[in-house]
């Protein structure tokens, strides 16, 4: 008489079937997870840089070629060390090129911000520039001279 049931080789196969096909599971599980945690530093940089470029936008008297930076505060970032590096920098002037322009000259001024964080041992940035319109004050002839004339 024949018995009903599951050999002990079907068994084996089947649970070597299943092994392979829960770790390739995991192995995307995890890729997936990863994935999402970059993107999460990458939004939260983004989001900084968006107010930070928002702040230096809004200050009127930044001096021209000169780097600046800050640190954020643990809180802000959520316990990640993260930081900011920008600079003005004259744009375009109503100059005439390679003339000076004068005290008063409308001109264009570029910000260039980086925002870096450190994650995985890593230091990622996110890069942004902003464009403004601003008029040459009498200090900053010497940046604009050391930058090259301001075009």
């Amino acid at each position: 008489m024949r018995q009903k049931g599951f050999t002990l080789l079907e068994v084996l196969v089947a649970t070597l079937l299943m092994g392979i096909a829960v770790a390739g599971l995991m192995g995307g599980l995890r890729t997936s997870l990863s994935n999402a945690a970059r993107l999460t530093d990458s939004a939260r940089g983004t989001a900084l840089a968006r107010r930070q470029m928002d702040e230096l936008l809004a200050v009127r008297d930044l001096p021209k070629g000169v780097p600046m930076e800050g640190q954020y505060p643990p809180e802000v970032t959520g316990g990640v060390e993260a930081g900011w590096r920008a600079r003005v920098l004259p744009f375009e002037s109503q100059a005439m090129p390679g003339q000076m322009p004068a005290v008063g000259t409308r001109m264009l001024e570029r910000i260039e911000l980086r925002v870096w964080w450190k994650s995985g041992g890593q230091e990622r940035y996110v890069e942004l520039s902003g464009y403004r319109g601003a008029r040459v004050r009498p200090q900053d002839l010497a940046a604009l001279r050391a930058l090259g004339g301001g075009q």
